[in-house]
């Protein structure tokens, strides 16, 4: 059986812990390749502005590229209204056929919050259920997860990997507040985000950002 992880996320942006997650899982569990899924209109960041839906998908293609067994898809953003897990898994299901293994990646604090997916009975009928760290995150526990959701327990997997204390809202912060990020992203993704002046808040719109960048270095 072919087996494929799905890494979903508004990726807003993408980082090196999304990459090093990835390629992490895909080695440990021995995956043909893993999706990367950029999220159209996620619901439960209906208060929050997102980032367009095609410069995050841009930015996914140039973190990945070249990148063995990474791949773009575009199910989510192509899809239109809210984004669920449950109706991208069934599309998957459906491309890639019964003999396909789909490993639905997320961290520890995601599946905590799986008692409210929609139809999460049917998600685990349809993935395996891959639970990574998360820095500051107590580890779910299963006896708990079976008690809201039963059955998750028989398809769920917990890996010890190591944790990446990398978030994209602490990376939006940092470049608003003109600190370095460039450590953060991989490089062509930050030579996107400063040539979109992606995340820049009102006070650099009118500075160069390699000026601002420089003095920070400087005080630091």
């Amino acid at each position: 059986m072919k087996k494929i992880g799905i890494l979903g996320g508004t990726f807003d942006p993408i980082h090196i812990g999304h990459l090093t997650i990835a390629d992490e899982v895909r080695k440990r569990l021995d995956l043909i390749e893993i999706l990367f899924i950029p999220t159209g209109k996620p619901w439960q960041k209906a208060d929050r502005q997102i980032t367009p839906s095609e410069q995050r998908v841009d930015m996914v293609n140039l973190a990945i590229a070249g990148k063995k067994g990474f791949k773009l898809c575009r199910v989510e953003v192509d899809r239109p209204g809210a984004t669920y897990t449950i109706d991208t898994l069934n599309q998957l299901k459906r491309e890639y056929g019964p003999r396909t293994g789909l490993y639905f990646i997320l961290g520890w604090d995601a599946l905590l919050g799986a008692p409210s997916w929609k139809d999460p009975v049917k998600i685990i009928d349809l993935c395996n259920i891959v639970a990574v760290p998360r820095p500051g995150i107590a580890p779910p526990e299963p006896a708990e997860l079976e008690r809201t959701i039963p059955g998750i327990t028989g398809c769920l997997i917990m890996l010890d990997i190591p944790q990446t204390d990398i978030s994209s809202s602490d990376i939006r912060q940092r470049i608003a507040a003109g600190q370095p990020f460039e450590h953060l992203v991989p490089p062509k993704v930050a030579e996107y985000i400063k040539k979109n002046r992606l995340y820049f808040s009102n006070v650099f719109e009118s500075i160069d950002y390699d000026e601002s960048y420089n003095y920070k270095q400087q005080r630091e």
